[in-house]
């Protein structure tokens, strides 16, 4: 485990027995890790997980074989004995993302591949409600005018073109908390947006048609993070949230088709 370069002091960046590398997040609160863990599911039940880099829960515990190499400098850490951390993929060579105001206008057709995945960030992030990237951006608009053409909190391209998209822990839990505040600046930004990849609208229609977000978001966690029970899922409010946001999101393509 060393310091630095995966954001908060309490984060370390880990290389792994096999030569590779991973960010590990120690939240400041277990909601942190949780809506982490939960956005990652949800971009999977949309079809738009490669976006984001892969992810796993880990248990720190200081004296299992797991940790055992590194026991020394865990103590260092000053982390809970017990607590859930994030292990995400360390991806090679990306790059900062600003964002000028003209730049999602007039494409060329080479170019609506980058639009379209621009539109999925924007509708993932209205979906989960996150606040700490675009959104963080429009809200400083209103004392830096330049913030625009500034990298992008949380956005990164990677050398193929793809953006991907990082430390999504505001998302679902923490922002759907403060939605009072943040949503007049998350739905204009969705509304402002009328091109959406093809796969990503059924993905939404489906859900809209079932009202199956939350359970689909459920079973997806479930089965496939084991420590899932220790952070546990939405609360039924918050489960009520998420398919509003989606039947939302459908109407809206509705009316970008109607249009």
């Amino acid at each position: 485990l060393e310091r630095g370069g995966c954001g908060r002091s309490s984060n370390r960046l880990a290389r792994l027995s096999d030569g590779s590398r991973a960010c590990v997040r120690y939240g400041i609160n277990p909601e942190q890790i949780q809506g982490e863990a939960l956005s990652y599911h949800l971009a999977g039940v949309l079809g738009m997980q490669e976006r984001l880099p892969p992810m796993a829960l880990a248990l720190v515990e200081a004296r299992g074989r797991q940790w055992e190499p590194v026991r020394e400098e865990l103590r260092g850490s000053h982390w809970a004995e017990g607590a859930v951390v994030s292990l995400t993929r360390w991806v090679d060579n990306l790059t900062a993302v600003p964002l000028s105001a003209g730049e999602l206008v007039g494409l060329p057709p080479s170019q609506l591949v980058e639009l379209v995945q621009w539109s999925d960030l924007i509708l993932f992030d209205y979906l989960t409600a996150n606040f700490d990237r675009l959104v963080s951006n429009l809200f400083s608009l209103q004392w830096d005018p330049r913030v625009m053409r500034r990298a992008t909190s949380n956005l990164l391209r990677a050398p193929d073109g793809g953006l991907v998209f990082m430390d999504n822990e505001a998302g679902l839990v923490h922002g759907y908390r403060l939605l009072a505040m943040w949503d007049p600046y998350n739905e204009p930004l969705l509304r402002s947006v009328c091109v959406f990849r093809e796969g990503t609208a059924r993905r939404v229609a489906e859900l809209h048609r079932r009202r199956s977000a939350a359970a689909e978001l459920r079973r997806r966690y479930r089965a496939r993070e084991p420590l899932w029970a220790r952070l546990g899922f939405l609360s039924e409010r918050q489960a009520e949230l998420l398919q509003a946001r989606v039947d939302f999101v459908h109407r809206h393509i509705a009316h970008c088709r109607a249009q």
